[in-house]
Parts: structure tokens; C-alpha cells; sequence
């Protein structure tokens, strides 16, 4: 399997929005951005997510037959077979990095944040295998980027602060709103438009933060935009307008962290956060993010 060929499976393009997850969790949960930790954290969820769009291909081989055929599998490209051992084989690696990242100062991992891992890589694996067809597979895929942050979280702290736990929140309604619009992509239109009303839930609570921290009001505009611009696509639902939505949302996740750590009083990493955002889109010009 060439360079290329693996970065596509792994729409690594995607990557600094698990980043900018890792930075609400830590932070969020009292770490520190110069913690040396940090970085073996997000190399560890980034294992968790490349290997999890490795396995998503493998597990979908017959549906991309179908309605796909260009994907990586179904084309002859590289076998089943060998994307399955890749997947596993990431999703084995980061569990070791998260042992790694989440030790104490007596070396002893937290196993905390070692539940969480293994939590993550079993709905990985739960969303991949029965995502078609499963109408809770959007809360599934939610629950993923859920754990990405409380695994980062636990990695830094025993408890987990109000602040995680809300942003969490936050988080997992961006996701159903944008999972359910991805699960009909290969469709090129949407049906019914109730689950986005989940979208609506983390611009209140990004009003609720601005009110206390005025300084998110920035990040929090940005989020609306981003909003506004994917829903329009919607709206509009020209040919290819539902796919630039999904790959807008996903790049919306970044923003969205951007405001949970505005209003946590991280502006560094808010700044970063909004960082991640353009960074993905520019990365998506590259490598297709979905």
C-alpha cells in the first residue's frame, strides 16, 4: 500500500479536528498546553481515527461496490483483508499511546483514561460494522468524538469538571446532526431536516459561555457562519452541496472546540482551535475528507 493510498483511507485530513478535541478534554480538565504529554495524546487519538476510517472502508467494502466503486477497496486497490489488520493494528497502538500519555508521576498509567480508550475503540469498531441502516448510528458516531474527549480528559485529571462534561454535550449534538447528513451523502440530497435541530444546542450553550466569557463571542460567530454556510448548502441542495456540507461541518468541529475553550478562559487554545479549522479545510483541498 503506497503513501498516498493510506492517507486516503485515513482521510487524515480530518486530523486537527481530533486535535482540537484532545485540547478541550486536557485543558478543559485543568492540563496545560505546555505538557509534554499532550502531544503523545494526540498522536494516540489520531491512531483512533485513522485506524477506525481504515476499518470503516473495510466493513463497507460491499456498499462502496455499489454506490462507491472509485473507493480504495471495491477498485481493486488494496485487499480487505490487509485494511482490516491496519485498522486493528491502529486502534491497538493507540491504547498504547493513551498508557503512555496519561501516566503519572509514579509511571503507573491512569486507568481512567484507559477505560476510555478501550470504550472508544469498541464503538469504533460498533459504529463501522452497523452504521448502514441503524438509525441510532449518528449518536453512535457521536459518542466516538464523546469519548475522544473524555479520554483526553481522564488522561489529565481523575474527575471530570462541569466544563468537560457540557462541552462533551456540545459535541455529541454537532455530530448527530452532521453524521446524519453524511449518512445520506452517496444520496446527494437530504430527506427530512428535524435532526439538525441538534446543531441548535451548541450555539446556545456557546451563548451561555459568551455571557460569562465575552471573549467567545468571537469563536461563537465564527460557529454560526460555519453553520449558516453548511445549512444554506442544504438548502440549496445543488449537485455536490450535501457532500461540501459534510466536510464543512466536519471542519466546524475545530470552531466549535474554539468556543468551549474561549469560554473556558483558554484563549491560546481557542486561537489554535480556530487554527485547526482552516488547517482541515485546507487539508480536505488535498486529501477528501469524507
Amino acid at each position: 500500500m503506497n503513501l498516498t493510498l493510506a492517507l486516503r483511507l485515513g482521510r487524515i485530513s480530518n486530523l486537527p479536528t481530533v486535535w482540537t478535541n484532545v485540547l478541550v478534554g486536557a485543558l478543559l480538565a485543568g492540563g496545560q498546553l505546555a505538557d509534554p504529554r499532550l502531544p503523545l495524546l494526540m498522536l494516540a487519538l489520531s491512531l483512533f481515527y485513522v485506524g477506525g476510517m481504515f476499518l470503516n472502508d473495510a466493513f463497507d467494502r460491499e456498499f462502496d461496490a455499489k454506490h462507491r466503486p472509485e473507493r480504495p477497496i471495491p477498485s481493486g486497490q488494496v485487499s480487505a483483508q490487509q485494511v482490516f489488520v491496519i485498522g486493528f493494528g491502529l486502534l491497538a497502538l493507540g491504547m498504547a499511546g493513551v498508557a503512555g500519555a496519561s501516566r503519572a508521576a509514579d509511571g503507573i498509567p491512569s486507568w481512567r483514561a484507559a477505560a476510555a480508550g478501550a470504550a472508544l475503540a469498541a464503538t469504533i469498531v460498533l459504529y463501522d460494522a452497523h452504521h448502514k441502516d441503524n438509525p441510532l448510528s449518528p449518536l453512535v458516531m457521536g459518542l466516538c468524538r464523546v469519548l475522544v474527549v473524555l479520554t483526553a480528559a481522564f488522561s489529565t485529571s481523575a474527575v471530570l469538571p462541569n466544563a468537560v462534561l457540557l462541552a462533551a454535550v456540545a459535541l455529541l449534538c454537532h455530530l448527530i446532526g452532521l453524521t446524519y447528513i453524511a449518512k445520506q451523502e452517496h444520496l446527494d440530497r437530504i430527506g427530512s431536516l428535524w435532526p439538525l435541530g441538534f446543531l441548535a444546542v451548541p450555539v446556545l450553550y456557546g451563548v451561555a459561555l459568551a455571557l460569562a466569557a465575552p471573549v467567545a463571542w468571537l469563536p461563537l460567530a465564527l460557529y454560526v457562519g460555519v453553520l449558516s454556510f453548511a445549512l444554506n448548502l442544504l438548502r440549496r441542495r445543488a449537485r455536490g452541496d450535501v457532500p461540501r456540507a459534510v466536510v464543512t461541518l466536519i471542519a466546524g468541529m475545530s470552531v466549535l472546540d474554539g468556543v468551549m475553550l474561549a469560554g473556558g478562559g483558554l484563549i491560546v487554545a481557542a486561537a489554535l482551535a480556530v487554527v485547526g479549522f482552516v488547517l482541515t479545510l485546507v487539508l480536505q483541498r488535498w486529501v477528501a475528507g469524507t
